[in-house]
């Protein structure tokens, strides 16, 4: 028979008991005893099970099975620290294991360098680009100044021989008396000069392209060089990036001429009013395709340095890296800019001051002496020495900030650092 608690056994029939010779009045006697006990080991056993019922985990977890009905959920109590409004629960956001209020802050990105691994704010590759020049200012000070100083003097020997010493100049002078015939062979006589003048600083300018772009990225991990060393990391790639230097000024020259030349031949076809409107509005045009050309390949030369590219190549890498970001790329680069043209102006300021102090000329006088020349070549000295070190940084950072936020650059970046 089942002996499981809370089931009464059955009794012996009478059949049973009188079969076994037992007398039916003592078997009823012994039957009516256990029929008394069994209420009170009902009593007994039905106590615990009570307490145990109330002892019951919450509705949703494990329970062992009973009878009665399943008791009341309890409504979730709300503490003052619970009173912000969000949403609370073992999986809101904000939340923390165990009841935590906060998630735990990401770790910071890397920072073996100048910037941190990560993608980077207008205000950290500004910061980046004056680091570089703060922490190896002996490298990039001095590749900017040699190359300011170098160029800088073959101007000023170029520009007081040719521009001073040549009588064709007289009629720049005062170019309100001067036919237009005088004015266009003085201007031919001038196309000289600013061709080797140009010519220079171009060289000037690709020199300190290469060998500060070296010096920016080795400072982004972290790594100190020397101008040896820059020279010879960058060397390889100078013949390309002269290529690509005197490309992309023709590229904007052509663009812009192409724009205004319809309105030159107009207004020598003698239609001066309508020649002059199409070539200002051709001029404006120029000058918007110009920009758009300037930006668009404003990455090339970190490109080409850096990745070993080609000249095409890099036109193409740039085009590809600013796809997307053109407009704030653009205001980078004029930030930059607009850099340059302060400090060259406070810079300016004061030279030209002391010209008209010393010598009685200024360089936008017609009367240009050895005097003027030297002081403004020392002026612009300076101010190339310090701007040329920001401006290559920027473009650097820029390159690296769009390789970052498009091909996870700053993975490979830190695993370098490390090594």
């Amino acid at each position: 028979m089942n002996d499981s608690p809370g089931r009464t056994p059955p009794g012996p029939s009478p059949s049973d008991e009188q079969g076994n010779g037992v007398p039916a009045q003592s078997a009823s006697a012994d039957d009516q005893a256990v029929r008394t006990e069994e209420p009170a080991v009902r009593a007994e056993e039905a106590a615990p099970a009570a307490q145990w019922a109330r002892e019951q985990p919450p509705r949703g977890q494990w329970s062992t099975p009973s009878a009665g009905p399943p008791p009341a959920p309890r409504r979730p109590t709300r503490t003052p620290a619970d009173s912000g409004g969000g949403p609370t629960g073992p999986y809101a956001p904000g939340q923390g294991a165990w009841g935590g209020n906060h998630w735990a802050p990401p770790p910071p990105a890397p920072r073996p360098g100048v910037i941190p691994l990560r993608p980077l704010g207008v205000g950290e590759i500004l910061e980046g680009s004056f680091g570089t020049l703060r922490r190896h200012w002996r490298t990039a000070l001095g590749i900017s100044l040699a190359v300011a100083v170098t160029t800088q003097a073959v101007t000023t020997v170029v520009t007081g021989v040719w521009f001073r010493d040549n009588p064709g100049f007289e009629y720049l002078d005062n170019p309100a008396s001067a036919t237009p015939g005088e004015t266009l062979d003085a201007i031919g006589e001038s196309l000289p000069g600013t061709a080797v003048t140009s010519l220079v600083s171009l060289l000037g300018s690709i020199i300190a392209t290469a060998l500060l772009t070296v010096v920016v990225s080795r400072a982004v991990l972290g790594r100190s060089t020397s101008v040896g060393d820059a020279w010879r990391s960058a060397r390889p790639q100078l013949l390309r990036l002269s290529g690509l230097l005197f490309l992309l000024p023709a590229l904007i020259v052509g663009v812009f001429g192409v724009a205004v030349a319809p309105g030159l031949l107009i207004s020598a076809a003698g239609a001066k009013a309508v020649g002059v409107g199409v070539a200002l509005f051709g001029s404006l045009a120029g000058m918007a395709g110009a920009a758009w050309l300037w930006v668009q390949y404003s990455l090339a030369a970190p490109a080409l340095m850096l990745e070993r590219q080609g000249v095409i190549a890099s036109l193409r890498r740039s085009a590809k890296l600013v796809r997307g970001s053109w407009w704030r790329i653009f205001g980078v680069q004029l930030l930059a800019v607009f850099l340059v043209f302060v400090v060259a102006t406070v810079i300016g300021i004061p030279v030209g001051i002391i010209e008209m102090i010393f010598t009685g000329e200024s360089v936008t006088s017609g009367t240009i002496g050895w005097n003027t020349l030297i002081i403004s070549g020392v002026a612009a000295v300076i101010s190339t020495t310090l701007m040329a070190p920001i401006t290559a940084g920027v473009t650097a950072l820029l390159y690296l900030d769009q390789r970052i936020r498009r091909e996870s650059l700053d993975v490979e970046l830190a695993q370098a650092a490390a090594k």
